[in-house]
């Protein structure tokens, strides 16, 4: 989901280029409401991290999840520097800057989404692993075992970082020295930009996305079978009443296992729509290669990278409605913790 877009072209309103229009929409609107968006993000995903430690990392799924506020914390905190930029582009574009502009808007945009890939990655495995507990329910808690879980996620981390060397290569920090005032300065340096952003662009845009993408939504239409299936078990056993198939319905799934799997769909759910823009303008960049910050075409462009970009930032940030609303020990730790903070 990420946008290589050239921080002199942020915010720019030439009305005669086309989808100026489009372009100046994205602007006024998505602009404004990311730093909102990050905020939000950024005490959700602390909240989630201290519940989930609080709850104690026994079984996969916790552990996983554990994680994915992790990188999705991560992840807001490296690209908030990205959207301030924008911001200050809007609506101060006379602020004196006491650094290049290029250090707060590309420094730490990919590894910013290095981490959003990681958060990617443990999605999938989320969607995977409860596959799997549906598919073998019995041998599930023998295979996924909270050491493995945690050596996967290590393994994840290793592979986010070695998919993005191309384009973590590209900027360093670099110094210059002015001849006539004898003063020397910091600058961002770029390396081989083109031909890495290439090579990123084939890699992580084209197929490691869509494979993320084909996983995910195989994993989410298997997973809303099997609720639908266990849904229609139930409604027949509370027909006949019996309580005790009730807590079992679903071929040896109990209610508990049932809920884990609702807040596994719907987190897997919000991955897919929020990645569906940037999957869909990745593709047609990588079929028109003139869809880039560069061209004629920058202005559609940049209205797809700001979409993309603000589906991102929701992504990372709106996990906690999920969790409380379909996570009943979530729920009850953060509803202990506000408790406990009340009383003293």
């Amino acid at each position: 989901m990420d946008s290589t877009v050239n921080s002199t072209q942020v915010i720019s309103t030439d009305s005669s280029l086309p989808f100026a229009q489009l372009h100046a929409w994205a602007v006024s609107i998505m602009v404004p409401a990311a730093p909102a968006i990050l905020l939000f993000g950024l005490i959700s995903n602390i909240i989630n991290i201290i519940v989930f430690f609080k709850a104690g990392l026994k079984d996969n799924v916790t552990t996983l999840l554990f994680f994915l506020a992790i990188s999705d914390l991560t992840f807001i905190i490296l690209i908030t520097p990205t959207p301030c930029t924008k911001i200050i582009l809007r609506f101060a574009r006379s602020w004196s800057w006491p650094f290049p502009l290029d250090f707060t808007y590309l420094l730490l945009y990919w590894p910013a989404f290095t981490a959003y890939d990681l958060s990617a990655f443990i999605s999938v495995s989320l969607g995977v692993m409860r596959c799997a507990c549906v598919a073998m329910p019995l041998k599930f808690k023998l295979v996924f075992t909270r050491r493995r879980t945690i050596l996967t996620v290590l393994a994840l981390f290793v592979l986010a970082v070695s998919l993005r060397i191309p384009v973590l290569s590209i900027f360093r920090v670099a110094w210059r020295t002015d001849a006539a005032t004898n003063v020397t300065t910091a600058y961002l340096a770029a390396v081989n930009r083109v031909a890495m952003s290439r090579i990123n662009d084939v890699m992580n845009r084209g197929l490691v996305v869509w494979i993320n993408y084909a996983i995910m939504v195989s994993c989410v239409a298997l997973l809303s079978f099997k609720l639908f299936q266990a849904s229609k078990i139930r409604r027949s056993c509370s027909s006949k009443s019996d309580s005790t198939s009730k807590k079992t319905a679903g071929d040896g799934l109990s209610s508990k296992d049932l809920q884990v799997i609702k807040s596994v769909v719907i987190v897997c759910a919000i991955f897919i729509f929020s990645q569906l823009p940037f999957l869909l303008y990745s593709t047609a960049r990588l079929i028109n290669p003139e869809l880039t910050s560069t061209s004629r075409m920058r202005r559609l462009f940049s209205f797809f990278s700001h979409v993309s970009l603000t589906c991102s930032y929701l992504n990372a940030s709106i996990n906690i409605f999920v969790y409380y609303n379909y996570n009943s020990k979530y729920r009850s730790v953060l509803i202990s913790l506000l408790s406990f903070r009340k009383k003293h």
